[in-house]
């Protein structure tokens, strides 16, 4: 259904167009969007006009027209004057709110069934029939991004991201729960990874300048048939979730670029907590202080460079080493030695997963 502001701006045009007030009614005579003063005997005219088989009437001083659409009555329009200029443009009005009836229902179709088609709730022929019906291109190259906001139900951002592809005939726009907005972009031929880079930094500098807010973004691979759409929504999916865990410092993710993080997110529980055992015995990687991961982190940031690592904590290389020496008797690993320092950055990692497993189950 049409908000009550795209109908006021509708009738707040045509009124600069032709100095014509307008007033938009529900069937009830209830207001809905109008151009000049309420008046109390708008509704019970209304409902009289309602009720007459005529699709237009001219009662008092006011004009009134219907609205349909497929058939179906929707909305009421009435103009004020009687002059045969004030009904044409009555006619023309009520031309357009249908009209627009009929474009925000078949978007609102083309909706439904991308959202369907991401979550794999059609069959195949379901699929290619649907697309034909509402003229979907079946063959196209297309990828998926998902843009995830620290906000649920941000409106805002829902519309900056359309007003960014909105030229796009084949780009969908939807969202499929409160905090992810899911854009199925259509592509050229020429279009490559590093045009899909850009368009996520894009999303991501646009929504932070105008919305204030943080913003991740994800995107799978590219497809070329429609019935791979939901393919790579779950490839977007799992980028922004490893994104999250692993590398969530970055505010782009390409499922084509996940690392060993890729690896690590498809362990199962046991398997992790086998492995942590394995490496760390009876010790707990949470005993780490905040000192302790700072160091390793920072070690590993430098390429297992102690110089370079000292200098940018600002301690001396002693110190350093005085650290590595702790926590090497404490897990018996040397990260100075590459394969220690492996063991336990992988290490570290799962974790991370395992946290992010438990807070999911919580």
């Amino acid at each position: 259904m049409i908000t009550n502001q795209i109908l006021q701006s509708t009738i707040d045009g045509i009124k600069g167009i032709t100095r014509i007030d307008i007033c938009v009614t529900n069937m009830e005579g209830n207001i809905l969007a109008a151009t000049m003063k309420e008046d109390s005997s708008y509704k019970e005219m209304v409902v009289d006009f309602v009720s007459s088989p005529a699709d237009s009437q001219a009662i008092n001083e006011y004009q009134f027209f219907k609205v349909y659409d497929n058939n179906h009555l929707e909305l009421i329009i009435l103009v004020k004057g009687d002059s045969d200029d004030v009904y044409m443009i009555g006619k023309m009005a009520a031309f357009q709110l249908q009209n627009l009836l009929v474009a925000y229902k078949e978007r609102y179709d083309k909706d439904n069934f991308i959202k369907n088609l991401l979550l794999d709730n059609l069959l195949l022929v379901d699929i290619y029939n649907r697309a034909k019906k509402l003229r979907v291109e079946i063959n196209a190259r297309r990828v998926v991004f998902i843009i995830e906001t620290n906000t649920e139900k941000d409106a805002n951002a829902l519309e900056i991201v359309r007003s960014l592809f909105v030229t796009k005939a084949g780009d969908f726009i939807t969202a499929v729960d409160e905090k992810n907005i899911i854009l199925v972009r259509e592509l050229t031929d020429k279009d490559s990874h590093k045009d899909l880079e850009k368009t996520a930094s894009i999303i991501v500098d646009m929504l932070n300048t105008e919305v204030m807010t943080k913003v991740h973004v994800s995107y799978g691979t590219i497809i070329n048939e429609i019935k791979e759409v939901s393919r790579s929504y779950k490839e977007a999916k799992m980028a922004m979730d490893v994104g999250k865990i692993f590398y969530c410092e970055r505010k782009v993710m390409a499922y084509s670029n996940l690392g060993i993080g890729r690896l690590i997110y498809q362990l199962p529980m046991p398997l992790c907590k086998m492995y942590i055992r394995e490496i760390f015995g009876t010790y707990s990687p949470e005993d780490f202080d905040d000192e302790i991961l700072e160091t390793i982190n920072k070690f590993f940031e430098n390429s297992l460079n102690v110089s370079e690592t000292s200098r940018q904590l600002y301690i001396h290389r002693n110190t350093l080493v005085y650290r590595m020496d702790k926590l090497q008797k404490s897990t018996g690993l040397d990260i100075r030695v590459f394969e220690d320092a492996i063991t336990l950055q992988i290490a570290l990692m799962v974790v991370k997963y395992m946290d992010y497993l438990e807070k999911i189950d919580y």
